[in-house]
């Protein structure tokens, strides 16, 4: 059962859980959070937790890193640049490490990253492995080094990272927050067109309108398993990527 309010030993200070309208700045992990977290009750006071974060375990297993025991870390043990093994962003905070000579990294989100969700006959899987380019960055690797995660959908056909998902609904924001423009709603949708490619290839326009279903609700799927229960602002910015469909 989630509390309603906490004593966290990062501060000094109560914690109590909300769902901030805006996107914010994890003091945990330092990763960029939406939807529920834990901020500090005190006025003024702008500490905030992913509730990932906030209540993470001091162990933890994950399928995907079969021989490795993850303890958890309010700062990288190891020295030197780090990324995330899912996400391929920079470790700057809270983490999970293992002990292994090259050790394997985990933001809290990350390691508690849905397996599977299905949805109006969809699934989507986890994978460590991407089986084809993620269509929205149209790569394998996030960055140099980094291949990271990405959900599969269960026709094969549609790949992306979790990273590309989270920018997804970074740049929607901030595409919110502009003034709307044709120039602006034609960039929030620059990022589905890879999937749209597969969609103008079919012939009929009832084909069509049944793969754009299709891509709709693999994305909503994917927005989903990353950020949990979705709040009503991911709703909102989920909405808005396919509001000129």
């Amino acid at each position: 059962m989630r509390l309603s309010k906490i004593n966290h030993f990062s501060h000094p200070h109560p914690l109590i859980l909300k769902d901030p309208q805006a996107p914010y700045q994890c003091d945990g992990c330092k990763e960029r959070g939406f939807g529920l977290c834990y901020e500090c009750e005190y006025e003024g006071c702008n500490f905030s937790l992913h509730d990932e974060c906030a209540n993470a375990p001091q162990s933890a297993y994950h399928p995907f890193l079969k021989d490795c025991n993850l303890s958890f870390h309010s700062k990288a043990p190891q020295h030197g640049e780090r990324y995330c093994d899912a996400c391929g962003k920079d470790i700057l905070g809270f983490v999970y490490q293992c002990n292994h000579k090259r050790p394997h990294d985990l933001h809290p989100c990350c390691i508690k990253l849905q397996r599977a969700l299905t949805a109006d006959g969809v699934t989507i899987c986890l994978s460590d492995k991407l089986p084809s380019k993620c269509l929205k960055c149209g790569c394998k690797d996030i960055a140099k080094r980094v291949q990271g995660w990405c959900y599969v959908s269960s026709c094969g056909k549609y790949c992306y990272h979790v990273a590309c998902i989270k920018e997804l609904i970074v740049e929607s924001w901030r595409n919110r927050q502009e003034t709307v423009t044709h120039e602006s709603s034609s960039r929030d949708l620059q990022s589905m067109n890879t999937s749209q490619e597969i969609v103008r290839q079919s012939g009929s326009s009832s084909r069509v309108k049944k793969l754009l279903k299709l891509a709709r609700t693999v994305v909503m799927l994917i927005i989903s398993a990353i950020f949990g229960n979705p709040t009503t602002l991911i709703l909102a910015l989920a909405e808005q990527l396919f509001s000129n469909n």
